[in-house]
């Protein structure tokens, strides 16, 4: 699939059309050069500034394609897409880079959100690096009329109108259809008189626990309490992606690769909040504290138990995230401060007030609680969870939990609530926005999402 046009992608509409831009641009990737001067900038120049066009434009011949494409990959995503509108060769260059997966330069995650006052496709990625945000037009369905249930690697995991799923990339505009949501064990189709689908039929039965009497939801409504949180993880025994889906009745696990034609439910056990995915292994952690790993390569798959602790709190979510030194973290969120059964013409409202971060030792069965992350942060919500080094982020803040809001309420009759959302030190549980409240609208909730223009070769998936 193409890559979204530059004007779809930026109001890069309007960046591409600024020449002085463009041409700030290209200096920038022209002194990586150390003395690479093209020629050809002056095909791109014309309307600059005399002496700017002068200081960079000189007379040596146009720039090979692989001496391009080394230079783009060392730039960020807002930067080579920019780059790559600047002439003919260039994005030559830029579609040769993105099309043979050659560029992986690690990326600073940027927020993903909608607003009601632009139209229905459109998105905005904030940038924290730069501090502004991107317009992107996205395909159909319209994004505002679907919920985001999970970002990792680039893809965020939609819910449409008919409660079915999609793997969408917002800047390549590349999409995916994931398997029927009638083939997640619980749920199954309900025709009319003429064959068509028009119901769902719920059950409420877990690997644990029996259910007296299915639910019957209309196509929109089934989404409002089957789906929670997705995981999209790189397969590296078939070279595509697994899909794992957290989904009632009791926050249960199912998993499908890309290209299968049908979920697979992976019981007993119940009320998990988050996932990874290391060396063929599956790890999900519970509310109720404890984490499981699941070997998902053989014809069964096998569930071992890690860890178990007690809950501490009444209203609490945990994740599990990869450390760059290899260890794992568990997180616990804690909301103290939150009123779910208010008084009438109040709303309610959830507000996280502190993590208490642990990090299983290396015999797997103690934790070992940790006051402070130094120089890392931490990137937790509806997105894969991430552990990342200041230093290697220059723009993010050492020692803070960037959060958005993944509770489960905002789909279950609270989607026009606050978003608990925001940046929080860990020094002391002080908290900072980071966006503007007025920016973005609460439904879809924002999500984090790192950019990443990679595709998912459909071809490579297992048989």
């Amino acid at each position: 699939m193409e890559l979204c046009s530059v004007a779809s992608i930026m109001s890069l509409g309007s960046l591409a059309v600024q020449r002085t831009r463009l041409c700030s641009i290209a200096l920038r990737v022209l002194l990586k050069l150390l003395g690479f001067a093209p020629s050809s900038l002056k095909k791109f120049c014309k309307d600059v500034h005399p002496p700017l066009t002068e200081a960079i434009v000189g007379t040596s011949p146009e720039l090979p394609q692989d001496v391009l494409m080394g230079i783009f990959a060392t730039l960020e995503i807002p930067d080579v897409i920019r780059a790559g509108a600047v002439c003919p060769s260039w994005h030559s260059a830029f579609t040769s880079l993105t099309s043979l997966g050659q560029y992986k330069l690690p990326q600073t995650p940027c927020l993903l959100y909608t607003s009601e006052s632009s139209d229905d496709s459109a998105a905005y990625l904030y940038s924290i690096t730069e501090k502004r945000s991107y317009k992107l037009t996205l395909p159909d369905p319209p994004i505002r009329t679907r919920y985001l249930i999970g970002s990792s690697h680039g893809w965020l995991v939609t819910v449409d109108e008919r409660s079915e799923m999609h793997l969408v990339n917002p800047i390549t505009c590349e999409q995916i259809a994931l398997p029927s949501v009638t083939t997640i064990e619980q749920v199954k189709p309900i025709f009319d008189q003429y064959g068509v689908l028009h119901k769902y039929e719920f059950s409420w039965h877990t690997g644990l626990r029996g259910s007296n009497s299915p639910s019957i939801f209309a196509l929109d409504k089934l989404r409002d309490v089957l789906h929670y949180k997705a995981f999209v993880f790189p397969d590296t025994s078939t070279g595509s992606y697994i899909v794992v889906l957290i989904h009632n009745s009791m926050f249960q696990l199912s998993f499908a690769r890309v290209g299968d034609d049908k979920w697979t439910w992976l019981p007993p056990n119940e009320d998990y909040s988050d996932c990874m995915y290391k060396d063929g292994l599956l790890y999900a952690v519970s509310v109720m504290g404890e984490l499981h790993t699941l070997d998902l390569s053989g014809p069964v798959v096998v569930m071992k138990t890690m860890i178990s602790i007690p809950r501490k709190y009444d209203y609490e979510y945990t994740y599990i995230v990869q450390a760059p030194w290899g260890g794992l973290l568990l997180i616990w969120r804690i909301c103290e401060d939150y009123e779910l059964e208010p008084d009438p013409g109040a709303s309610v409202f959830w507000n996280t007030t502190e993590f208490r971060i642990y990090e299983v030792e290396a015999a797997g069965s103690e934790l070992k609680e940790i006051n402070c992350l130094r120089d890392h942060v931490l990137f937790l919500g509806h997105n894969q969870s991430l552990c990342l080094g200041a230093e290697e982020y220059p723009s993010l803040r050492a020692n803070h939990v960037y959060f958005t809001d993944d509770n489960f309420l905002w789909t279950t009759g609270c989607k026009n609530n606050h978003r608990d959302m925001g940046t929080l030190n860990l020094d002391d549980n002080s908290k900072e926005e980071l966006v503007p409240p007025q920016l973005w609208s609460n439904s879809p909730a924002p999500v984090w999402i790192t950019p990443d223009l990679r595709k998912i070769n459909l071809d490579s998936r297992g048989g």
